[in-house]
């Protein structure tokens, strides 16, 4: 059992862009397997733990998350008390979270806080588990949780979890497309699964095992970001776009106007679009903003949560 050492700690968490997922059929248990490759990128949450008698979480920065439950159906609640409850520590903590990467926005904000939370606590209260200890703890909290803890560029199979770093050299500069409302994961997946079962005879039927293709593995590895641009791919993305019809306006003007390939990251909303070059990055977000979008400029691979 730990100690609090009274703190306060902040840790810093990225969010992270799926540059390739592939999404199997339909599992009997509802769920799909899929093969993801996802890169870490600069667009940090920070999550600062303070020790306290109970579990509390705040809210500050750029985004507004008003809208956030501060209940124990947070991730970064329900990762405190699952780090209490697996070392038997018998405090609390109050969290402040300083949110930068879109909600429901298929970057992993949510898994990124979970992650910062871990790393914080494990820290504050003095119970040692150490990264490799909080991995098995973070599987449990949901699919994004490990990669937002180890960060880097990594390949996840299975639900998502089940991690393998991919080598990736360079870096790789990236423009994010970020919408003013989400897309629900579920209900994303759920209308991928309604246009395969109307469009199966011209699809074909659905492999349950699917893998991160080869192309995308050796663009990273070589650092290539035209070879990336050819290779990535996102199954969710036609789903995506039947929810918010209006991604292919923003698709479209990124991809005429000097990025190297556009995607839909994970479930969505946020448009990840590929570019060679800061200065090609800095055009780009200009295009957008001239036309309302909003844009960030980011860079990837960074390191996953750590404490500042």
């Amino acid at each position: 059992m730990g100690r609090s050492r009274g703190g306060p700690v902040t840790v810093r968490a990225p969010g992270k862009i799926n540059v390739f997922f592939r999404v199997g059929a339909l599992q009997h248990d509802g769920y799909h397997d899929v093969a993801s490759l996802y890169q870490a990128v600069s667009l940090f949450e920070e999550v600062t733990a303070v020790a306290a008698d109970d579990f509390s979480i705040q809210f500050v920065g750029p985004v507004d998350a008003s809208g956030l439950p501060r209940d124990d159906s947070n991730l970064a609640i329900a990762a405190a008390k699952l780090l209490a409850q697996r070392t038997g520590y018998a405090g609390g903590v109050a969290l402040t979270v300083l949110k930068r990467v879109p909600i429901a926005g298929g970057m992993g904000g949510g898994s990124a806080d979970a992650a910062a939370t871990l790393v914080a606590c494990d820290e504050l209260w003095g119970t040692g588990l150490g990264r490799a200890g909080l991995l098995p703890l973070a599987a449990e909290l949901g699919a994004d949780v490990p990669f937002a803890l180890e960060g880097g560029t990594a390949v996840g199979t299975g639900r998502g979890d089940e991690l393998s770093p991919a080598l990736a050299k360079g870096d790789f500069h990236w423009v994010l497309a970020l919408s003013d409302s989400g897309l629900s994961t579920p209900v994303v997946y759920r209308t991928l699964d309604e246009h395969r079962d109307r469009h199966a005879s011209a699809l074909g039927p659905q492999p349950d095992l699917v893998k991160v293709e080869t192309a995308v593995l050796q663009a990273v590895r070589v650092g290539d970001a035209d070879s990336l641009a050819d290779a990535m791919h996102n199954d969710l993305q036609v789903a995506a776009l039947k929810l918010a019809p209006e991604l292919t306006e923003i698709l479209e003007l990124g991809e005429s106007r000097g990025a190297l390939a556009g995607i839909v990251s994970g479930s969505g909303p946020t448009i990840a679009f590929l570019v060679g070059t800061p200065q090609e990055a800095a055009e780009v977000r200009a295009v957008l903003g001239r036309r309302g979008f909003r844009a960030l400029i980011v860079s990837g691979p960074v390191p996953g949560a750590r404490v500042i």
